[in-house]
């Protein structure tokens, strides 16, 4: 009986530690996610795009098939060569991530842009099939559109969350990534389900609500949603210049250039101390962040040309000539 007891006893302190184990690792990629939020927010406010020209039964399926890409990109891709650069090169992980944020900052600049009358963006260009006859042919060559985009936000995604993840033994790590490679899947794709389908709900509510409040909502449901996804492209937008300038800035001080960091800091603290003290964290929170979506703002306009005329047509032919 005895044995039976420490055998018990053992198991429930294996249990404890187990538990131990998988709240340490949600914790870390709790953290570690919301490092990645203008990738994230970026990931929910592109992919809807992708979904123009499709009956609405079709929309979750695809979205669906978005999803399972998106999981593969992010757990048989991106997550084995994260955990290899950790442990065997993590000297090549900051300039990998200040790529990722020069692409943020580029992304987000090219956005500005087009939204000012500069430059056509990704929205046209001389090879760019204009008409897909075939809704098979369609949501095929959408699906793989937004699989590949997805790839390049997933990669900035795992970056950032890599760079965030305290050091630790293997197995930690690569529970780590992809417990967050899973949460930022199920939560982008989740909303984006859902801001598709909002306006279908709306309209069933304007059209079949019993009460008249029912079908007020329904109708403002179906007027808001235009609005409400320009505003997220809007706030997706901030957000990616914002991540992109203070990853970069981030990476030039920890290579020794810190007069950036150091100018920001100063400027930011010196508004806060403007405020009473109870809102000092916020506003210098603030202040550094408007700061860095500037420099971001700025790098990536200085980019917009060498992305336009260089890496984009390279990349375009890359991948057409890949998909033929």
């Amino acid at each position: 009986m005895s044995g039976l007891l420490a055998l018990v006893d053992d198991v429930a302190a294996i249990a404890k530690v187990a538990a131990a184990s998988v709240d340490d690792v949600i914790g870390q990629a709790a953290k570690a996610g919301s490092k990645a939020a203008g990738a994230v927010i970026d990931d929910a406010a592109v992919t809807p795009k992708y979904l123009h020209g499709f009956k609405a039964e079709r929309e979750l399926p695809v979205i669906w098939r978005i999803t399972k890409g998106s999981l593969r990109n992010k757990l048989v891709y991106l997550l084995p060569v994260g955990l290899l650069l950790a442990n065997f090169a993590p000297w090549a992980i900051p300039p990998l991530l200040m790529l990722g944020g020069a692409y943020l900052c580029f992304e987000g600049a090219e956005k500005v842009a087009h939204a000012l009358g500069w430059g056509h963006g990704h929205e046209d260009y001389p090879d760019k099939e204009k008409v897909v006859e075939d809704p098979a042919q369609l949501e095929e060559k959408k699906a793989a559109g937004a699989i590949k985009t997805d790839f390049i936000l997933s990669a900035e995604i795992m970056t950032i969350a890599l760079s965030a993840i305290p050091e630790s033994n293997f197995w930690m790590e690569a529970a780590t990534l992809a417990a967050v490679a899973i949460m930022i899947t199920v939560a982008v794709y989740g909303a984006v389900a859902l801001i598709v389908k909002m306006d279908d709900v709306g309209l069933v509510m304007a059209n079949r609500g019993r009460f008249g409040l029912t079908r007020s909502l329904g109708r403002g449901l179906v007027r808001g949603m235009p609005g409400f996804l320009k505003l997220l492209t809007i706030v997706g937008t901030a957000a990616m210049l914002w991540v992109g300038g203070s990853i970069i800035i981030h990476g030039l001080e920890q290579m020794g250039y810190a007069a950036p960091y150091k100018w920001i800091h100063e400027i930011a603290v010196t508004v806060g101390h403007a405020v009473p003290v109870q809102f000092q964290g916020a506003v210098e929170w603030i202040t550094t962040a408007g700061f860095d979506g500037i420099f971001g703002l700025a790098l990536g306009l200085v980019l917009i040309p060498i992305g336009e005329k260089i890496v984009t047509p390279i990349w375009r032919k890359v991948f057409h000539k890949a998909a033929v």
